[in-house]
């Protein structure tokens, strides 16, 4: 009996938070039922094609499979932009006569994220990860695809944990 009624206590507990939560951590206010993703600009001096879009899809598809919301094209409860700024493939490691060893590809991205319904909740941030290779691979076909998924996978549930499950 005494079992019955901590049970009781606690489902009537959790059914009155005001707060959404789901299996993916994120915490949802009940009057949220939609988000936008507007289009990423590519805005890094070094331009590679459809980059923007790629990402921009990425977005979208994690909240799509991360949230109950409804993907609208304009006013959204939640609304997320930005622009990618950083495109850069550099040297990580060399060699004993000076040639690289290794290269990393770094992307970062400027993201905005706007909720109507809890303004304290907005922000401006920058969010990047990188993808190291070996120099002697060029950065074309599947390697590029590769690398690409890689970071935007991290990204995207970086900006996913800050806008939505506040870790």
């Amino acid at each position: 009996m005494r079992l019955f009624i901590i049970i009781s206590v606690f489902i009537i507990t959790l059914q009155s938070c005001s707060v959404k939560y789901s299996l993916t951590g994120a915490s949802i206010s009940p009057e949220t039922t939609s988000f936008q993703v507007n289009y990423f600009q590519n805005n890094a001096p070094l331009i590679e094609p459809g980059i923007e879009r790629d990402f921009t899809n990425k977005l979208t598809d994690l909240l799509i499979n991360q949230t109950s919301l409804e993907l609208v094209k304009s006013n959204g409860n939640l609304v997320y932009e930005g622009e990618i700024i950083e495109y850069r493939i550099s040297p990580t490691t060399a060699t004993a006569d000076n040639r690289a060893a290794q290269n990393r590809l770094t992307v970062a991205i400027n993201v905005r994220f706007f909720d109507v319904n809890d303004p304290d909740s907005d922000f401006e941030k920058r969010f990047s990860f990188y993808y190291d290779y070996p120099a002697s691979v060029q950065l074309i076909g599947s390697q590029k695809d590769t690398a690409l998924e890689e970071i935007f996978d991290r990204i995207t549930q970086d900006v996913f944990n800050d806008s939505l499950a506040k870790w």
